[in-house]
């Protein structure tokens, strides 16, 4: 029985600083035969999640235990990065079936849910709930190279609004990106036109203007069809995100967007378009437009 509870305090003294993961070669230091350890599987007390890498009871009950597995499956040599990254900083959605993971310096086999990155050097690395994963600014250059256009404005004014990001911090991570990364020229076309802008005085802004022009306040980062919009009047089904010029760096952004209207228009929503710098300078031209699309769909 000691032997029992011996073993048992130190695979949950193990597991709870991996979110509920543990690897085989920690159970058997624990002190468990590998008999032992199917047993346990058997008995539902181990989850497999990944090749050798267990969870210490229901995966779905465990937030990031899939992600603290993938790295005790590729080695310490990794990092949660990309849009992985972007979700654990609740930057962006999650991706259900792949986990993003960065190595560094090597090239390991392929994993079964984990996509894999490679970096020969990389410093712009933290801890955050007990996961090593890249620091707000390197994940949002990572994520550059995935997201959509509106994802990544979203994921900026987040990062604005959440983490306190700063363009200093944002030029310093730059620095130490190689340049022909594919997500670096995009955030630096957005530093260069506003396009990080602060979605918090966004959203003041469009506030304000709709109460001068005695317009109906809109719904804030909503999630419809599937997707996050940035305005939304529901009643008129009317929808208006903030695009940077920036963010359509490449095509995959700029078609995911327009696959996202699309889906929008299918279920009867108009979609406006703006941008921070047409916000912010032109908000008399801005709020007219969205006057008079009001105005139509209540017709």
């Amino acid at each position: 029985m000691a032997a029992e509870l011996y073993i048992a305090r130190r695979v949950r003294r193990f597991s709870r600083a991996h979110n509920g993961a543990i690897d085989v070669e920690h159970l058997l230091y624990a002190g468990l035969t590998r008999s032992a350890i199917r047993a346990r599987v058997r008995r539902g007390r181990l989850v497999l999640i990944f090749t050798a890498v267990y969870a210490v009871g229901d995966p779905e009950l465990l937030p990031l235990v899939r992600q603290s597995g993938a790295l005790l499956s590729v080695g310490s040599d990794s990092v949660i990065s990309q849009r992985s990254a972007a979700a654990v900083w609740r930057l962006a959605e999650v991706d259900p079936n792949v986990i993003d993971v960065t190595v560094i310096g090597r090239r390991p086999r392929p994993r079964t849910g984990v996509k894999l990155h490679y970096a020969k050097t990389l410093t712009d690395i933290t801890t955050h709930q007990n996961l090593r994963l890249t620091n707000v600014p390197r994940t949002l250059i990572d994520f550059a190279a995935q997201a959509s256009a509106s994802e990544l404005t979203h994921a900026f004014g987040e990062a604005r609004a959440k983490w306190r990001l700063t363009d200093p911090k944002l030029k310093a991570a730059l620095k130490r990106t190689p340049r022909n990364h594919p997500g670096a020229a995009i955030v630096r076309a957005m530093l260069a036109e506003g396009g990080t802008y602060d979605r918090s005085k966004a959203e003041r802004l469009m506030r304000t203007l709709c109460r001068q022009a005695e317009l109906p306040q809109p719904v804030t980062n909503v999630m419809l069809n599937g997707h996050l919009v940035d305005f939304l009047w529901p009643d008129r089904k009317l929808i208006v995100e903030i695009d940077g010029y920036g963010t359509h760096g490449t095509r995959q952004a700029f078609e995911a967007d327009r696959r996202r209207d699309r889906g929008h228009i299918a279920n009867g929503y108009a979609v406006i378009r703006i941008t921070w710098a047409q916000l912010e300078n032109e908000p008399m031209a801005v709020i007219a437009a969205i006057a008079q699309a009001l105005a139509r769909r209540a017709a």
